[in-house]
Order: structure tokens, then sequence, then C-alpha cells
């Protein structure tokens, strides 16, 4: 008896080692350099298991660590997986073979996120283009228009919020995150939903617009963990049923969103804002707002939320990051600033934030030098090779995760002279057609683009013009520098914060 469940015992552990060790060979033998060290089981995540590093700090250190290669695999637990390391090689995945890779490595439950799950970040199929269509029509140049006057009426609100706090000081601390969410969150409830966000209230409220965000947003250590076994471990985060929207988010929108639309049913006054298109385009102008036509709309809610809110408010904290570091580059985009305006008869229209170029290259170059997004995945769908421009040829079969390193790319001597140099002279007219496109990724690229692309830059363009054409940035004793990055799940966060002295001219 012993004897057979020792036997037992012992040809469980085997079977489990070869499960374990199954894939360990798979890049040797296909020829594909690949990262040394691979544990059974655990494959090269180590430093990311026992939180040395994060997982975009590490894929930043694998694309350093290969420069002598067009791509390089390595082992996620037992999957195998490969980094691309080519800007032409990542043409071929985000554009020219996009049928071959049109799933976002990012999984998301609709049994667990409901919500969540009809972000076009996150779905594909007919799914993606069906809610891809209807946003990037909420986004057309028109609509944009429509947009900036909701984005005024928050820049209004935004300047006597700054007028306040500094009525009784010579200059303020700030930490510009902070500062920038609470602007961001209040254009999402203003252009989103034609609400009050609270978020320049002078008491903090539980259910303000920032609060929200900040609640499963924040780069905190329980956020980063629930965000790392949900993308990354996704099977082991739908077994712990770990939802990425808590069920208080979850249900805020809900609620909102039902609220709001009863409201709408008894009022002759008809909204110019993005929900009021989504209903529009769902077909229920008419319609009692029933469970299942809640969820869509609280689903799209949310897209709007999201998207329009962190993303954009960490652009503009390391725009505002590298105007304090920079006088001649804050000075110069101040200058542009007062000029166009001053055409426009001080007016921020449509027209004079398009023609605030000098504030595209200082956007542009602040997210190359710190990319908000650190990193795309893609599954590979149907059976390709891949070619670098080192010879080596890569057979890349159906399921394969795919891994691009935004930083990387943005941060490679290849692609970009002096690339450590904060300088938006690269972006100008004259200079930004030698730019490697696909060497440069902050919205992304191909057909899954980020469709809200033009809505972020709107309202960061609005915000910097508020700012700078009355207040001066200089960075805090506080700021660490030189500046650390400390990556959350996939977007980037400074270390310490980014703090900054904000007075009036």
């Amino acid at each position: 008896m012993a004897t057979a469940l020792i036997s037992l015992i012992l040809g469980a552990i085997i079977v489990l080692y070869l499960y374990l060790t199954k894939n360990l060979k798979y890049w040797q033998k296909r020829g594909v350099p690949c990262l040394n060290g691979a544990l059974p089981g655990i494959g090269n995540m180590w430093d990311f298991l026992s939180m040395k590093e994060t997982y975009p700090e590490w894929c930043r250190k694998i694309y350093c660590d290969n420069k002598s290669h067009s791509m390089v695999g390595f082992y996620k637990l037992t999957k195998p997986t490969l980094m691309i390391r080519e800007a032409e090689l990542v043409k071929t995945i985000l554009q020219t073979n996009f049928t071959n890779f049109h799933i976002n490595g990012l999984t998301v439950y609709p049994e667990l996120d409901p919500l969540l799950s009809n972000n076009p970040f996150f779905s594909y199929g007919d799914k993606w283009m069906t809610t891809r269509k209807r946003l990037t029509y909420a986004f057309s140049g028109m609509r944009l228009k429509i947009i900036l006057e909701s984005v005024k009426q928050v820049c209004e609100e935004f300047e006597n919020y700054l007028d306040k706090k500094l009525n009784k000081v010579e200059k303020m601390e700030i930490e510009l995150k902070d500062l920038f969410a609470k602007y961001t969150a209040q254009v999402v409830a203003n252009a989103g939903f034609g609400v009050n966000g609270l978020c320049f209230e002078d008491e903090e409220h539980e259910e303000s617009f920032d609060a929200i965000g900040k609640s499963f947003l924040d780069p905190s250590l329980l956020n980063n963990v629930i965000f790392n076994l949900v993308f990354l471990i996704p099977w082991l985060g739908k077994v712990l049923r770990m939802r990425t929207l808590p069920k208080k988010v979850d249900r805020f929108f809900r609620t909102l969103i039902k609220d709001i639309m009863e409201q709408r049913r008894t009022s002759e006054t008809r909204r110019n804002d993005f929900l009021q298109l989504m209903v529009e385009l769902e077909h229920m102008e008419n319609d009692k707002v029933d469970e299942k036509k809640l969820e869509i709309l609280a689903s799209h809610a949310v897209s709007f939320f999201v998207d329009g809110y962190e993303t954009s408010s960490t652009n503009l904290s390391f725009i505002g990051f590298h105007l304090a570091a920079y006088p001649e580059v804050q000075k110069k985009l101040r200058e542009e600033i007062r000029t166009v305006l001053s055409k426009h008869k001080g007016i921020l229209t449509f027209e004079a934030l398009k023609e605030m170029t000098y504030m595209d290259q200082v956007i542009s170059e602040s997210q190359r030098v710190v990319p908000t997004l650190t990193y795309f995945t893609r599954i590979c769908t149907n059976a390709i090779d891949l070619k670098g421009s080192d010879g080596v040829v890569c057979s890349v079969e159906p399921g394969t995760d795919i891994v691009i390193s935004v930083h990387g790319l943005q941060n490679d001597s290849r692609y970009w002279e002096n690339p450590d140099v904060f300088d938006p002279e690269r972006f100008s007219p004259d200079k930004k057609h030698n730019i490697e496109k696909f060497a440069f990724l902050p919205f992304g690229e191909g057909p899954r683009m980020c469709v809200g692309m033009r809505m972020a830059l709107l309202q960061m363009k609005a915000c910097l013009a508020v700012i700078l054409r009355k207040y001066s940035l200089e960075l805090s004793p506080k700021m660490q520098l030189p500046l650390k990055l400390r990556a959350a799940s996939f977007l980037n966060a400074a270390e310490g914060g980014v703090w900054a002295f904000i007075q009036p001219i």
C-alpha cells in the first residue's frame, strides 16, 4: 500500500515537472534568441513575481539588454512570449498584418467586468468594430467642436480653482498628477454626462469623479496586484474572481446613468454630451431604460471615463514636469499661447488650439521621453513568419503572446538622436518627417490606435493654454531628480509624485 502511494506521488511529480518544463526549449528549437535562466512553472518571471521589478520595468530591461537582436523570446510562466525590437516588425504586427494580431493580450472577462469588457481596448471581433465606429464618430472634428464648449466651462472652473488657491499665497506647491486628475475628471463629468464631477470643491467628496478614478486606477500596491493578476495571469484572476472594476465603481456608474436618464426623460432641455450621443446611436431616445440598456450605456460611460481621465492626467503631469524643468521651453510655449489667443480675441477656439503647433511638439516630446502607456501586447491568431533585419526568422504560432516595449522604442538611439535629451524641436514641421512612425507610439498605431486620441489632445491643449497664459511652473524641492519612474500595471507614474510650484505671472 505504501509503495503504491509513493509511486503515485512520484508519478504525479514527474507529470507535473514534464508539464511545467514542456515549453522551456520552445525558442531555442526555433532558432530565436531568448532569455537565459528560465525556471519550471515560473519561466523568466522570477524578478516580477518576487516584486523586485514591475512588468513594464522588466520589459524595458529586456529591450535594452538585447540590442543586437530584432526579437527576443522569454517565458511568461509556462507561456512562450516574443518581444519585438524593431520598428518595421512593429509595423507588421500593428498594421501590415493586423488580421494576424488583432486581439489585445489584455483579457477582461464579461462575467467579471461587464462594464469594462465593452471598451474597444479589451474587445475584439464584431463587438470591437461596432464600439470603435461609434466612438470614432463621437470624437470626429464636428463633435469635438461641440465638446470643446464643455471643456471650456471646465477650464474656467479650473482657473477659478487656482485663483482661489493662490489668493493668499505668492506661490503654491502642488502634486501635478493630483491637480490634473481633478481637471480631467471634471472634463469627463461635464463633457461626458453633463454633471458636476465635484472635483474643484473645497472639501473632498468620496463620490467625486477624481476620487472614483483614484479608487481603482491609482498605482497603489493593491491595484497593482489586481491589475497584474487580471492582465498577466488572467486564468488565475478568473479563478480568484478578481475584478478590474470594483463593485463600488460598477454601482456608481450604473446609478449615475440611471439617474441622468430618468432626469432627461422629463426634461425638455437637450444635452450635447457624450452620453446623449450614445443614446442616439443605440436608438434609445424614446425607450424606458431597462437593466440591459442601462448596462450598455453604463459600459459606454466607463469607457469614456477610463479613456479620458487617467492617461490624460498622467500625460499632463509629465508635460508639466518637463515645462518646469526646462524654463526656456515653457517661455516659448507661453509666447505661442498668448500670440495665438490674441489673434482669436482671447477666446479658446477649436481653430486656436490647432494653431498651437509648438504645443503639439512639447506634448509629443514629453510623451516620447516618458510614455504613459509603457507596452502593448498582441496575441497571434493566424500563423505567420516574422523576419528581422538580423536574419532571424520566427514562425509565430496562433496563441503566441507578442510584447512591444513602447518605452524601449521611444528611447532607442537607432531611431532618436540623443534620446535622453528633452528636445521638442525634433517634432518641428521641418524635422518630424524624419521620425520613424512605428518607433513613436503614444497612442498606438494601426486599426487599434487609440480612438480617443483627438479628444485627449483637445483637453490637454486646452488645459495647458489656460495654465501657461496666466501662471508659471517651477520644480519643487520635493521633486525627486533625476526622474524615477514607478511603473504600475502598464501606466507610468513618478516615484514620489510630480511636485511643482505654480504662481501667477
